[in-house]
């Protein structure tokens, strides 16, 4: 069966995804699914620097303001929502563009990654967690695994309490433990063409300082204060950089000037994460944005994409 064209941006924080993907929809007649693990939240806009209406450009968005700051989200979940996303894309006759700094998010749909879809036992879940933190109650867990299942115990380290207890729950009920999901033998569903940005590293970080500080005088600091007056101060999506480290500051343990310096070596260490991850785990064009993205360059990517796109929609 012929598979979907599907074109994805990646790279680095800052670096100019977002401004690439209108230009690459307004040539393409294309349209965006969000691949950020926070922009799919509404009401966190300005520091996960969720592209604006004006910036928009009236190209379709999808998985963008999705769900409320209190709901959970999971990389299986995205999984499920972007597929009909692209495929609904595809039935109206446009070019769908996964644009995503979320390593794992990106990978679950070019490479249809099989998630575990049992719930939880979350009564027996807390008990081992108990048990967990108790003095030698890791080593007594990861000791446990290691008798019913030694692959699975050599697999996940013993201060990975999550995983542990995860296998042994699984094992509880008669299933294999997981196996890494890197590891399986995914069924590729769509003709992916991934385009990577970077940047030379001294620059990149001058960026993203930059925009941290842009974010601050935008308001960021009174989005997160009524998110936290809300209540939602400890949810997944105050987990997001910018947010943490100002819910933080609420609650006294910076000072302003560190939460505000914390944000920008957060979100450094991150943009070298994203390419760590992108660099090993995904077969990418790359191109090199120079000192900023300029419209040439996105022109330049444009033109790279016009044989390929045309090619693999035929």
């Amino acid at each position: 069966m012929k598979r979907l064209p599907l074109v994805v941006i990646v790279g680095p924080t800052a670096v100019g995804k977002t401004a690439l993907s209108i230009e690459i929809a307004k040539a393409f007649h294309g349209e965006v699914i969000n691949g950020d693990a926070f922009q799919v939240y509404k009401r966190l806009d300005i520091g996960t620097a969720k592209p604006t209406v004006n910036e928009r450009q009236g190209v379709p968005h999808h998985l963008l303001n999705y769900i409320a700051p209190d709901e959970s989200f999971s990389a299986a979940e995205f999984q499920r929502q972007a597929k009909k996303a692209i495929h609904g894309v595809r039935e109206a006759g446009h070019l769908p563009i996964l644009v995503g700094g979320t390593g794992m998010y990106v990978k679950s749909v070019t490479s249809d990654w099989q998630f575990e879809d049992q719930p939880a036992n979350l009564a027996w879940r807390e008990k081992m967690e108990q048990h967990a933190n108790q003095p030698g109650g890791k080593e007594e867990l990861h000791e446990a695994l290691r008798q019913q299942d030694k692959a699975a115990a050599e697999r996940i380290h013993q201060n990975n309490t999550r995983k542990v207890i995860r296998a042994l729950e699984l094992i509880q009920r008669g299933k294999a433990a997981p196996v890494p999901l890197s590891q399986t033998n995914p069924t590729l569903l769509y003709d992916v063409i991934i385009i990577g940005l970077e940047m030379e590293r001294s620059k990149l970080y001058s960026r993203i300082e930059q925009r941290v500080d842009r974010m601050i005088d935008q308001g960021l600091v009174q989005e997160v204060e009524r998110l936290y007056e809300e209540g939602y101060a400890h949810t997944q999506a105050m987990k997001a950089i910018g947010y943490k480290e100002l819910v933080a500051y609420f609650e006294g343990e910076y000072s302003f000037e560190q939460a505000v310096d914390r944000i920008k070596i957060h979100s450094r260490q991150f943009a070298k994460r994203q390419l760590t991850w992108f660099k090993n785990k995904e077969t990418v064009t790359w191109f090199d944005m120079g000192a900023e993205p300029k419209s040439e360059d996105f022109q330049g990517i444009v033109k790279f994409l016009e044989g390929i796109v045309q090619d693999v929609s035929k």
